[in-house]
């Protein structure tokens, strides 16, 4: 299979389009504080990033401000961050520490957007090859402009990362000669790094080595099976992942638990089973999927696209199948937290795509050109307005918390370790730039005979408790902070 990489100058416009485009909304709030829909998460990561730049780049040692056992059950005095390996929080501490110009946290967006901007590329090309240039450009389009796209596109999260790392090593495979002559090497070890960086970033990512086997397939067939450099890919792929999971096992107290992302939510009647549940289904295949992902009446030609033969190969739909595995995989982490969703996002994007050039390039349905435009206007609008009313307070932040988090600031020390009782939500310790812990899980007595200096409530009848044992040293109609 010859593959040509080069673009027609319509192409390359029409590209450049689509990536200003998305850069343009991707920069919307910009500079928010770590305040917004799923702060706690941002939180965590962009701390990792902080603590490099002031400690040092101990790669092999992340650390974040949450020093206590709600993530992991065990104390965590150090405040070991073992989540993923921290090459995305490194790269903006990396240039945070060159420009310290700019906030920390507008650099963790502009590197997801920097990503994202990568996987749009991605998705462009292999829509363009596989299919057509009306594919090409409608899959670009609803990646760049749908508003749950876009927010993900600009969080600090590794989600994004690795995603596009792992699409960059399908479209490295993709232009793979088959041979190592010329620049087939090259091709093939920057898909391989590509690949493993991306399992380290984020090991979900595993999922899509389903259309780089497929890749392997269509280059050699079953002949394969009997090559060393099919085998070798997959082997260097899972070393490094390897190694650094059997690293990351001698600090338990900075592994979160993670057996409950199969299949168990948090409910206010207490933790729920949701494996292929009812509530599974109705949450991600109507309430995220159709509705808050694709806006409604994008669904339309998402249909249309995986049911449509195609044009070339099975490699997109392979795409989608992956996706699909990921979510029948992981019932619970995408149920609890809509940003598991971001994995999928390329897949829904390509199968759009493909349903739209689908649709326009069928004469029989449409062959008036000014009412292919109209409709295509109708239902890019619709879908953008339905998905942005849903998603538009994801931007929103809490405005008394960063006024809070400045209060702390100012009365405790740089270095004290304060409890908070958040519930294990560490936005408060990020925007007070303190370390401590986010939940009261023991008495105030035992977090003070572990160091910790200052106890933070925002709730009244528990400050009311504690002022008969504890000094008040600042209080006000929104927070109370007790010197231990």
């Amino acid at each position: 299979m010859k593959l040509n990489l080069v673009f027609k100058r319509k192409d390359i416009l029409l590209l450049l389009l689509i990536l200003v485009i998305g850069l343009l909304l991707r920069l919307y709030k910009i500079d928010n504080p770590v305040a917004d829909w799923h702060s706690w998460r941002q939180a965590d990561t962009a701390s990792v990033a902080r603590n490099f730049v002031r400690d040092d780049f101990d790669l092999m040692h992340p650390k974040f401000d949450d020093l206590g056992r709600n993530q992991s059950g065990l104390d965590n005095p150090q405040g070991y961050r073992f989540v993923e390996f921290p090459f995305y929080n490194s790269l903006f501490a990396l240039v945070f520490k060159i420009y310290p110009g700019v906030p920390i946290e507008t650099y963790g967006r502009l590197t997801t957007i920097f990503f994202s901007l990568l996987l749009l590329i991605c998705i462009y090309i292999l829509l363009h090859h596989e299919e057509n240039q009306l594919s090409a450009f409608f899959g670009g389009l609803t990646f760049a402009i749908m508003p749950f796209f876009i927010y993900y596109s600009r969080v600090i999260l590794p989600e994004m990362a690795s995603i596009s790392l792992i699409f960059l090593a399908i479209i490295f495979l993709y232009f793979w000669p088959g041979s190592f002559k010329k620049t087939g090497a090259l091709f093939y070890i920057l898909s391989l790094v590509t690949a493993a960086l991306s399992l380290l970033v984020k090991p979900y990512s595993i999922f899509f080595l389903l259309p780089i086997i497929l890749i392997f397939y269509q280059k050699k067939g079953f002949k394969m099976f009997s090559m060393a450099s099919f085998y070798a890919y997959f082997i260097f792929l899972v070393i490094p992942l390897g190694l650094w999971r059997l690293w990351i096992q001698n600090f338990p107290e900075g592994i979160p638990a993670s057996t409950w992302l199969i299949a168990i939510v948090n409910t206010y009647q207490g933790p729920q089973n949701i494996f292929f549940k009812p509530a599974f289904f109705r949450w991600i295949f109507y309430e995220r999927i159709p509705n808050l992902i694709l806006g409604s009446y994008l669904v339309f030609p998402f249909i249309f696209g995986l049911i449509k033969k195609p044009k070339k190969s099975w490699l997109l739909h392979s795409i989608f199948v992956s996706s699909l595995i990921y979510l029948f995989t992981f019932q619970g982490g995408n149920v609890q937290h809509d940003y598991y969703q971001t994995f999928i996002l390329p897949a829904l994007a390509i199968m759009t795509g493909v349903g739209f050039g689908a649709i326009i390039t069928e004469k029989r349905i449409f062959s008036n050109r000014i009412l292919i435009i109209i409709t295509m206007i109708i239902i890019f609008g619709f879908s953008f307005a339905f998905s942005y009313y849903k998603v538009k307070d994801y931007y929103s932040t809490d405005p008394n918390l960063i006024k809070i988090a400045k209060i702390i600031n100012t009365v405790t020390p740089p270095n004290a370790k304060i409890v908070t009782d958040r519930d294990g939500d560490t936005t408060l310790l990020y925007l007070a730039d303190r370390k401590g812990v986010a939940a009261v899980y023991e008495d105030l007595s035992i977090f003070k005979n572990k160091g910790f200096k200052y106890f933070v409530t925002l709730h009244e009848e528990i400050a009311t408790e504690v002022k008969k044992q504890y000094k008040t040293i600042f209080e006000n109609d929104q927070v109370f902070i007790f010197k231990l």
